[in-house]
């Protein structure tokens, strides 16, 4: 498929079938994960992959949004290895790990497999439950697999701001100018 279609088709998806990835599946969604670009190059993530059905099961206990996925990339950063600015020391680590986790949701959808972006969960009780290092930063869960035949896009998907809402040109209206919705 052309890329404005699969940026263009792409949904989270919420449901899955129960059947495992294919390993070579797997196999290009991380890929595209290792090959995304990072401030200086410094690839801090770090992504562990979850398949087994019982720690699947215990992450429940840590968000109630794994939506019986068959597979969950926990991606972190490790904060020892991101990029930093020397000017106020800005650390580079969710927009690298924003980065890598955006090409993995496309790459995955461009082979009939979905995906969903979730921040939402108890990082104590994750890094207890899977023994994550205190020097890698959780920034968001990916459950993924194979869609159901009843997954749909969420009710704001398609719910889009007007290019001119978002994008402006040389500089920004002065701040009454500004519609928000």
């Amino acid at each position: 498929m052309d890329y404005t279609t699969l940026i263009s088709s792409r949904f989270s998806v919420r449901s899955f079938k129960k059947s495992a990835i294919e390993p070579e599946h797997l196999s290009l969604i991380l890929q595209a994960g290792r090959i995304a670009p990072t401030a200086g190059n410094r690839q801090p993530q770090r992504i562990l992959v979850i398949q087994q059905p019982e720690t699947i099961r215990q992450l429940s206990e840590a968000t109630p949004y794994t939506f019986d996925a068959p597979c969950i990339l926990v991606v972190c950063a490790d904060l020892r290895n991101c990029w930093k600015r020397s000017s106020d020391g800005f650390c580079s680590n969710l927009a690298d790990t924003a980065i890598v986790t955006t090409q993995m949701m496309l790459q995955a959808w461009d082979i009939g497999i979905g995906s969903c972006w979730v921040c939402v969960f108890d990082p104590v009780k994750l890094r207890e439950i899977l023994n994550i290092p205190g020097y890698f930063q959780i920034d968001c869960l990916m459950p993924i697999g194979y869609p159901a035949p009843n997954a749909k896009p969420g009710p704001k998907h398609f719910d889009r701001k007007l290019l001119s809402e978002t994008v402006f040109f040389e500089s920004f209206p002065v701040e009454e100018e500004v519609q928000t919705r």
